[in-house]
């Protein structure tokens, strides 16, 4: 009883993609391997290593005992996306429930493999700067006040470089407030766009339209599309159906244009290969691929292998991204710290001069 009024505390969130690719790996294993529904819930439940995941999985085996369906049990859990709701009800309408888990596992870990790489080129800039900015709010608000009283004491005083610079160090000091106040506006608006899915959408959409960025989330948006339409095929969704599905999937403005025009073409009588072509959904070499595969009847399996390859183009352009900019980072933090350490040594390098 104690354990149930527990359950019944505990706030269940929507789920990320790693947590729903690991679910539906679960689901599927236990699928395939004979167990039903509700068995494989309990042994879900039962290796849950989180308070939220045992109360997931008790919430959804509760609505299924009281009739309702695996999708219904799930939908009413409000954690799990729209997109997968659809496949499991296809899933239980055509009896291929592990296979349709089996392909959102896979589906939902490369969109967690791409959102990872995404965080990574964003956050490590970011940690460069910040650790810029601390060196040399050191170095200028703290350091070259100390030299400049030696530099006194020894009777000389600084100029040039060395005094503008040491100047800039009395107005640093005076307003170090200020600059801290600043960092740390500009940490917490960090960790705002990291937890928050709106102002991640706002800064996808401003990736999709800025010029340097463009092409990357045209990438993106590609592989989501191919990695959708792969799964939903393979589900047993008519073409046209199965790009309607993909639209929910798609959050590059620029991008679901193309794809609403892809199915408007479609629904024409103009073949799905022709369409991505003429819609410009995809490149010309992927868009030979898919006819190949258009005419093989393959188009779940080439629709796999181009979300695939689109994976690895992000990560080689997220690659090249971030083996510019860390040099570049580098190489900037070298020459200001230098200007600043040779502003105090050209002094100190005249008294020794003079003196011998």
């Amino acid at each position: 009883m104690n354990k149930d009024k527990s359950k019944a505390k505990v706030t269940i969130k929507p789920l990320n993609n790693f947590e729903i690719s690991t679910f539906s790996s679960q689901m599927s294993m236990m699928l395939s391997a004979g167990i039903t529904v509700k068995e494989s819930l309990h042994l879900i439940e039962q290796d849950a290593d989180t308070a939220e995941a045992q109360a997931l999985t008790s919430e959804i085996y509760k609505a299924l005992e009281e009739g309702n369906t695996l999708c219904d049990s799930m939908r009413s859990t409000d954690v799990f996306p729209g997109y997968m709701l659809e496949m499991v009800h296809l899933g239980e309408e055509t009896g291929k429930l592990d296979v349709v888990f089996a392909s959102l596992a896979d589906y939902y870990e490369r969109n967690e493999s791409i959102r990872s790489s995404i965080e990574q080129a964003i956050s490590y800039p970011f940690i460069m700067v910040a650790m810029m900015f601390c060196v040399i709010i050191i170095l200028v608000a703290k350091v070259l006040p100390i030299f400049k009283n030696v530099y006194e004491q020894l009777g000389t005083t600084m100029s040039g470089i060395s005094a503008t610079i040491l100047s800039a160090s009395g107005a640093m000091g005076a307003y170090s407030i200020a600059f801290i106040v600043i960092f740390c506006v500009f940490v917490i608006l960090y960790l705002y766009v990291r937890e928050s899915p709106r102002a991640q959408q706002r800064l996808m959409d401003f990736g999709s339209r800025f010029s340097l960025t463009r092409n990357l989330f045209d990438k993106i948006a590609a592989g989501h599309f191919a990695s959708g339409m792969a799964l939903a095929l393979n589900s047993g969704f008519q073409t046209n159906d199965a790009i309607g599905l993909v639209e929910q999937l798609i959050t590059n403005k620029e991008y679901l244009k193309k794809v609403t025009l892809c199915k408007a073409m479609v629904g024409e009588g103009i073949s799905f290969a022709d369409a991505t072509v003429k819609a410009h959904i995809f490149s010309g070499n992927y868009g030979r691929i898919i006819a190949t595969g258009y005419k093989s009847g393959m188009m779940d399996s080439v629709m796999n292998k181009v979300a695939a390859k689109y994976e690895e183009e992000i990560d080689n352009e997220i690659g090249r991204f971030l083996s510019i900019i860390e040099p570049t980072l580098v190489a900037f933090l070298s020459i200001v710290v230098g200007l600043i350490l040779l502003s105090v040594m050209m002094p100190l390098m005249g008294i020794i001069s003079q003196i011998g």
